[in-house]
């Protein structure tokens, strides 16, 4: 053992050394369908005055602290409630390391609890703040199984709920009554996360019912509304709590660029709302053409990707990747998700594109 490596052994926990480095695949030269992006840009008409905006921001200067215009600008006009503010986020995973953090007590391991499959960072944010994480599993059609998870709040008593509306990785919508009767039975003992990063393109929410749940709270991202390249996130909930989180907050965590850059968006909602429409319909065709090919079954969505699966996800992944097209197979991911791949909806080109991909790989793997 070398002494860099005694040194990691006596510092670094032992989970964290066992753990994977979270790994983005390199999509250099690719059509890029595994991140769920947005395909399109803002308007080259817009490119100028934006450039100016950037161009006069103090990058000498510490951010204002408080962030007002900008929350002022998302309470605007992504509809939180009247008198409920937000909390800002380097997207949406520094607000669930925060969340977390905040919820993690030292008195006793605390636990988060969440439907699996389910997005990646619920587990990761809970272990690396030294919480237990409890899956689970969703029913065969991706439901919440609401015998299951009655019993593991009783059990676990959990501090955090996580629930994604729509779900990533299966794109669909939980019922909202069975949501609303899990916040609920957490009452005072925990808290319901409903992530909604994917409501630009399901077009429902839960940020009208936060003055009826005191222990709720909404996280969305501007990432899958079209600008994921700035990593904004936003959270809202009652006062009292949202202040609890705001102590855990680093202080200007979101930095000038991407203030100026998202309040510039937030002025031109009204375009980024019609390249959600425009994905929208993109998904409703490119759902229908991979229902048409032989030996794919496709998943009903309310986000901006699809859910699909193959005879074999790793083969198909593979074809799929020699012919420069990037998606995400989750074959092994969950049982539940054994030779799935889930592809983003993109531009009607790069949706072609897939499919004449698609259908090439899966002819080539039925003959070889």
């Amino acid at each position: 053992m070398t002494s860099i490596d005694r040194l990691i052994a006596n510092t670094i926990r032992a989970d964290v050394r066992a753990v994977a480095s979270y790994v983005v695949a390199d999509a250099s030269g690719f059509i890029k369908l595994d991140a769920m992006e947005n395909p399109y840009q803002l308007p080259a008409e817009l490119h100028e005055e934006l450039g100016r905006r950037l161009a006069a921001a103090a990058l000498n200067r510490y951010p204002v602290a408080s962030y007002a215009s900008l929350k002022e600008a998302i309470c605007e006009e992504l509809g939180v409630p009247d008198g409920y503010n937000v909390i800002l986020g380097n997207g949406s995973d520094e607000l669930i390391a925060i969340i977390d953090t905040a919820t993690a007590r030292q008195d006793q391991r605390a636990t988060v609890l969440a439907p699996v499959p389910a997005f990646v960072m619920y587990q990761r944010s809970a272990q690396f703040a030294g919480m237990d994480f409890v899956g689970v599993p969703l029913t065969a059609d991706f439901a919440l199984d609401m015998p299951a998870m009655r019993a593991a709040i009783a059990q676990h008593q959990p501090a955090v709920l996580y629930l994604a509306y729509p779900n990533n990785p299966t794109g669909n919508l939980f019922d909202a009554a069975d949501m609303a009767e899990l916040i609920d039975l957490l009452g005072e003992k925990g808290i319901a996360v409903i992530d909604e990063a994917y409501e630009p393109f399901a077009q429902t929410s839960f940020m009208e019912h936060l003055p009826e749940f005191p222990n709720l709270v909404v996280m969305r991202t501007l990432s899958k509304l079209g600008l994921a390249g700035i990593r904004l996130g936003y959270m809202s909930a009652a006062p009292a709590l949202l202040a609890q989180f705001d102590k855990v907050r680093p202080p200007y965590n979101v930095n000038v660029l991407t203030q100026v850059a998202a309040e510039f968006a937030l002025e031109h909602i009204d375009i980024l709302d019609a390249q959600a429409d425009s994905i929208n319909a993109a998904r409703t065709v490119l759902a229908a053409d991979l229902a048409a090919l032989a030996g794919v079954t496709v998943f009903e969505s309310s986000a901006n990707f699809l859910l699909f699966r193959v005879a074999d996800s790793a083969a198909v992944t593979d074809k799929l990747a020699a012919a420069k097209v990037l998606v995400k197979n989750l074959g092994k991911m969950h049982p539940l998700l054994a030779n799935c791949i889930r592809v983003t909806v993109s531009t009607p080109d790069e949706n072609a594109a897939f499919m004449a991909a698609l259908a090439a790989a899966l002819t080539e793997s039925t003959t070889s």
